[in-house]
């Protein structure tokens, strides 16, 4: 940021990062569910520095079968000045 102090005004892109399991039908692995944590503290780390602007956490009970499932996430929400080179290349 320009100045020392943070400024929730200066937010002009926001990324939405889920790291978990939000959908029962499109299971993630524990590989992109780790994919996702780096990118999360590549956000909170990297340059330009994002910042943590919210976190939700939620979970799901499903029934699948005769099997009941839980499935737990959170949805980190991390805020720039501008939008990062880095996620151009994570997107595409």
């Amino acid at each position: 940021m320009s100045g020392s102090q943070f400024q929730l005004t200066s937010m002009r892109f926001i990324k939405r990062i889920v790291v978990g399991n939000d959908n029962p039908q499109a299971m993630r692995t524990e590989a992109e569910v780790g994919q996702a944590m780096d990118l999360v503290n590549r956000c909170l780390s990297g340059s330009p520095r994002g910042y943590l602007l919210n976190v939700e956490k939620s979970f799901g009970l499903y029934n699948i079968g005769e099997h009941q499932i839980v499935l737990q996430y959170a949805v980190y929400h991390v805020g720039f000045e501008r939008k990062p080179l880095f996620l151009d290349e994570a997107d595409g």
